[in-house]
């Protein structure tokens, strides 16, 4: 693994994620794909200003939605702390961005806010709680679209990348599930930036993790999900999270993508197999799907993420982080990095960033 080879992919995985949200702008959140045709046509291949009365309206072409805007925060924090420091990213969210919304959906950076930021937002500002008692129990992406950045900062570093992301995760999300789904989404992350495949073998490399300590899932089969032991020669593994299913999903669904005998054609319908809806469970196995089936095409990946309809933003922001990593910046065209707004300062601080990643590990 080359320094440069490493660090193309952390960057194109922060890229990636950044293109995604904002190619989603426009056509985010159309549950009636009849509707998203009719306003966009048959394929978005750039980005596009959303219509009047939609729910970034006001905003431009290559805007960022405020998955987006958190996502730029927690990389600037990581930057400039030179790794996650929970103290300054909460200053951040206290100090940059809490005073530019008021607790209601449609108003703030971004143009919509997510459920679990404006609870985040009533028990801080509202309710004055301590940062730590201001999570919900939303069971949306939210937490992971802007942990990615933390994923990518410690690929290297597998457990500090499982603590980082789930300390930072549990400002805003509670839910247990949705916790598990973040760091093993997380988790996934870190190792395509580390150059491993989205296959069929990823999940076991996962768990040898778990077995290794590395990763905080609990386990008790032996081997490749075998039973365990009857004389216990193989301790189970008691982590925080009391499955490690999150992490053997991502496998299952690169497997399904690459199998010949099982087509989604065209790809954006992947939307309707694993549902249109917000919440991890729709959300993650999508993402993988597409990164699975497109290891060498961002522009395919990421816009058949898109043109799915229903929450393709965070579909987009997911897949545009996996398949940046699987492709590096190098095989990121040109024209998405162009069309971004302050796409060359966030290209400049991702890669800030990806220099990190060496020089700390």
């Amino acid at each position: 693994m080359s320094a440069q080879s490493l660090q193309d992919r952390a960057v194109g995985a922060l890229m990636g994620a950044f293109i995604g949200d904002a190619l989603a702008l426009g056509p985010h959140w159309y549950y009636d794909l009849d509707a998203l045709r009719a306003d966009y046509g048959n394929w978005i291949d750039t980005y596009t200003t959303p219509r009047p009365g939609r729910y970034h309206a006001g905003l431009a072409a290559g805007q960022p939605s405020q998955a987006g805007v958190l996502l730029a925060l927690t990389l600037d924090s990581l930057v400039e702390r030179g790794g996650y420091d929970e103290a300054d990213f909460c200053r951040r969210m206290d100090e940059d961005f809490f005073p530019l919304i008021d607790g209601t959906p449609m108003h703030g950076p971004g143009g919509y806010t997510s459920q679990s930021i404006r609870e985040a937002w009533r028990r801080r500002v509202g309710q004055g709680l301590a940062w730590g008692h201001c999570g919900g129990n939303a069971d949306t992406t939210e937490a992971a679209e802007r942990t990615l950045a933390i994923a990518v900062r410690y690929a290297l570093r597998p457990a500090e990348l499982a603590s980082a992301v789930t300390r930072n995760t549990v400002l805003t999300q509670t839910d247990g599930t949705v916790v598990a789904m973040t760091v093993a989404f997380g988790a996934v992350l870190g190792m395509l930036v580390e150059g491993y495949a989205l296959d069929e073998q990823l999940s076991g490399r996962l768990m040898a993790r778990v077995k290794n300590g590395l990763l905080p899932f609990h386990s008790v089969t032996r081997g490749a999900l075998q039973a365990p032991h009857p004389d216990a020669e193989e301790a189970p593994v008691a982590g925080r999270f009391p499955s490690p299913d999150a992490l053997l999903g991502p496998s299952d669904t690169a497997r399904a993508a690459r199998d010949p005998s099982i087509r989604i054609e065209p790809a954006w319908k992947v939307s309707l197999v694993y549902g249109l809806p917000c919440a991890v469970y729709h959300q993650f196995p999508a993402a993988y799907y597409l990164a699975a089936r497109f290891p060498d095409d961002f522009e395919s990946a990421v816009l058949h993420a898109v043109n799915g309809g229903g929450q393709n933003q965070a579909r987009a922001i997911l897949t545009g982080a996996l398949a940046g990593a699987q492709s590096g910046l190098s095989g990121i065209p040109q024209r998405f990095i162009d069309g971004l707004e302050n796409g060359t300062e966030l290209l400049e601080q991702a890669r800030r960033l990806a220099v990190q990643v060496i020089v700390g590990t």
